[in-house]
């Protein structure tokens, strides 16, 4: 990379379609911003999936360097908050939908959307956690919030083998909660006990419609896919549990009755990472620099350069991926 010139990964619209390529832009090509950053890595989230394929309406402007979250070194900055050299984390604000994300070796962004990275962090455990541990994070405070407690029983993660319900199982084992783990891959039952699951249980059995109230099963859970899943989490929660919600991989759709709600006392918490006060991020990030999962490293599915985007989105879109793959825009 020169001083000038660096290397993106490009989205823009054509007459027969999207197009994917790695270009050599120049420093005039960015966008508005009072912080420029030399990324170091960035993140393959299932967003950035649907971004890239073309699956979901994600990119709201084009051309577009998607890539929703990076960690990075400050070179140039005008804001009070940065100044050169200071390392700097990213996720949100519709970073990589509406505003050029991590997939550049160069950004310039908005210093309200950076957040310092913890000193006893590494760039590289950042982006093993990303957005998806941002949001993992979120949803272990609020079974926290809802004062879930390890002694009242088992807790439920869903979408156990990608992004956010890798690092959730982790951070509440942690912390001694005793963790079911919800997938579709049950070939994965290895990875996700050495995550720290418990038990394990397929994605077809907590797929079946539910009754309004079930047996109760859970003090508390984190599900990333909504739909019957998360209706079915719902029905059979235990008096007074919360469940948080942070997904809808399956579907926007939910399903369900008042009566859980009414008649045990449950409190569904939405979990949002995008728009979340810079307060409660950095609180979240000092809170995962402080326990940093002991197997952080066993989440990592491979690292990849520009170049590889385009078949890792295939792949992650289509199930193949388990935990986080890591972009290295200067492979």
């Amino acid at each position: 990379m020169s001083s000038e010139h660096f290397r993106a990964f490009v989205l823009d619209t054509t007459e027969t379609g999207l197009s994917r390529s790695v270009q050599t832009l120049s420093r005039q090509d960015l966008p508005e911003g009072d912080v420029l950053v030399a990324i170091d890595y960035s993140g393959l989230n299932y967003k950035d999936g649907l971004a890239i394929t073309g699956t979901g309406k994600i990119v709201l402007t084009w051309p577009m360097v998607p890539g929703i979250d990076f960690v990075g070194r400050v070179i140039e900055s005008s804001s009070d908050r940065f100044k050169e050299g200071d390392s700097v984390i990213c996720t949100g604000w519709a970073v990589g939908e509406k505003y050029w994300g991590g997939y550049s070796q160069l950004q310039r962004v908005q210093s309200d959307w950076l957040v310092p990275l913890p000193s006893s962090m590494s760039a590289r455990d950042a982006m093993l956690l990303g957005t998806a541990g941002l949001t993992a994070m979120l949803c272990v405070s609020a079974l926290e919030d809802g004062k879930v407690l390890p002694e009242q029983g088992p807790v439920i993660v869903t979408g156990a083998a990608g992004g956010v319900g890798s690092i959730a199982i982790s951070l509440l084992a942690q912390r001694d909660y005793s963790v079911t783990a919800v997938t579709g891959r049950l070939e994965e039952e290895a990875y996700l006990r050495s995550l720290g699951a418990t038990n394990i249980i397929s994605r077809d059995e907590m797929s079946e419609p539910a009754r309004p109230l079930e047996k109760q099963r859970w003090a508390g859970g984190v599900d990333t896919v909504g739909g019957n899943i998360l209706s079915r989490i719902l029905a059979e929660t235990q008096y007074g549990a919360t469940v948080a919600a942070c997904g809808l991989a399956a579907s926007y759709k939910l399903p369900t009755t008042v009566m859980p709600f009414i008649l045990r006392n449950l409190r569904l918490q939405g979990v949002d990472s995008v728009s979340c006060p810079t307060h409660t991020r950095m609180a979240a990030w000092q809170a995962l620099a402080s326990n940093l999962p002991p197997n952080l490293e066993q989440t990592l599915h491979k690292v990849i350069g520009l170049e590889e985007l385009e078949s890792s989105a295939q792949d992650i879109i289509n199930g193949h991926v388990r935990g986080r793959i890591l972009v290295n825009p200067n492979l």
